[in-house]
């Protein structure tokens, strides 16, 4: 029996380790690093490019298990500067470092699906070396590489709005007690990580119970196998409103809630799927909470267009900015009353104190349309104290005239 000892050094290095990941088409390049401790004789030394997908969970006493493939690509790789013989094997040394160059491109588009890693499954890529010696089993070694297939959520589909609305009767001990309701309304269905969702809704409640509305991003995780679907919800964030009691109802005008950092939608896998959904519902004491769902879309590239929340925004501002066609239409001012030759002529108005536009004035309402550098509406101090009342007497009643008198100033 021949004892064959482990190699030193067996791996394999891409040749931009810094890259995170690969799309459709991109070349996929490296090295696989030979050192040995003692002189080895190498059949053949191959590289494998691999991309599977898999799942597999239990079913009770049954376990159900999916595979699929998506990359399958296989290389026979050589030193450039050294001969090997006939039939193909070579001989390493020790004290050397050898490097066998590899390289292959990814499928095209629509034919990969971006790398995934659940609880009961995942896509998977990773570049496998495979060394066979005589008289020895094959040693292998393998790394991994991320695939993300860009989701554009710029098209016409994703910018669309998204609405749904539900109704839901209460009953206690089969007695009516009214009813609840939900409408919901987003402006586009595609999102990428970063952005912030703005979510008009109203909800009505007519019922006897206090309620409470609340959204959340969920995730939904679906694993096919055997037949069978398993499906992993996971709530990734949320917001809450306000109590409605009975006979009320409130409204969300553009309530905003931020999408986290996760992963893009998963689409093209026949075994696994990714999809998220904005979960707006009501908490009803007593009762199932009343759910409605509005569909997302989690993207790659970033969103190019503007909502119409935006875009009417850019408009007004717009209109704003053209004085010559909005603010021709208004009056001219009125005259200021120092032009008029009547007003230094009336003498109820002569001892009046003159205001100085030097003197602090007091901020009264300021407009949110105007300029900083506009003066808005102030409350305007006086420039001076009052004068004191003139001083005068009080005589006390109860002394004798003349006796007494009491100054007052």
């Amino acid at each position: 029996m021949v004892v064959m000892k482990k190699l030193k050094t067996f791996e394999v290095v891409f040749s931009d380790p810094s890259k995170a990941f690969y799309c459709s088409g991109d070349k996929v390049a490296g090295n696989v690093v030979v050192e040995v401790s003692e002189v080895t004789k190498v059949s053949v030394l191959k590289v494998l490019g691999v991309g599977c997908g898999k799942v597999e969970y239990a079913k009770g006493k049954q376990k159900c298990r999916e595979e699929i493939d998506y990359l399958k690509y296989e290389e026979v790789v050589h030193l450039d500067h050294q001969t090997g013989a006939p039939d193909g094997s070579f001989t390493l040394s020790p004290g050397k470092r050898y490097d066998f160059m590899f390289g292959f491109e990814l499928p095209a588009p629509g034919c990969l699906v971006s790398s995934y890693c659940g609880k009961f499954g995942y896509v998977r890529y990773y570049v496998r070396a495979v060394m066979e010696r005589p008289c020895a089993p094959p040693q292998h070694c393998e790394k991994s590489f991320e695939v993300e297939e860009p989701l554009d959520i710029n098209t016409p589909d994703l910018l669309a709005p998204v609405a749904a609305s539900k109704q839901k009767k209460v009953s206690c001990l089969f007695i009516p007690d009214g009813q609840v309701s939900i409408s919901a309304r987003i402006d586009r269905k595609g999102f990428c990580e970063g952005e912030e969702i703005c979510l008009t809704a109203k909800f009505e409640n007519s019922c006897s119970r206090i309620v409470v509305p609340k959204a959340a991003i969920v995730a939904k995780h679906s694993y096919q196998a055997g037949g069978r679907t398993k499906v992993l919800k996971q709530k990734l964030t949320s917001v809450r409103g306000n109590h409605i009691i009975s006979g009320m109802c409130d409204m969300w005008q553009g309530r905003g809630i931020r999408v986290p950092k996760l992963q893009p939608s998963l689409q093209g896998c026949d075994i696994i799927k990714v999809d998220y959904v904005l979960m707006v519902y009501v908490h009803i004491p007593g009762s199932e909470k009343m759910v409605v769902e509005l569909p997302l879309v989690i993207g790659t590239g970033p969103f190019g267009g503007f909502s119409s929340r935006t875009s009417s925004v850019s408009s007004q501002a717009g209109s704003l900015r053209a004085p010559s066609d909005s603010w021709a239409s208004f009056p001219s001012p009125p005259p200021s009353y120092a032009n008029l030759s009547s007003y230094a002529n009336l003498p109820s108005y002569t001892n009046l104190p003159r205001v100085d536009r030097d003197i602090t004035r007091t901020p009264l309402l300021h407009d949110c349309d105007e300029d900083e550098e506009e003066d808005g509406l102030f409350m305007l101090a006086p420039p001076h104290a009052y004068p004191l009342p003139p001083p005068y007497s009080e005589v006390d009643e109860s002394v004798p005239s003349g006796q007494q008198v009491i100054q007052v100033f």
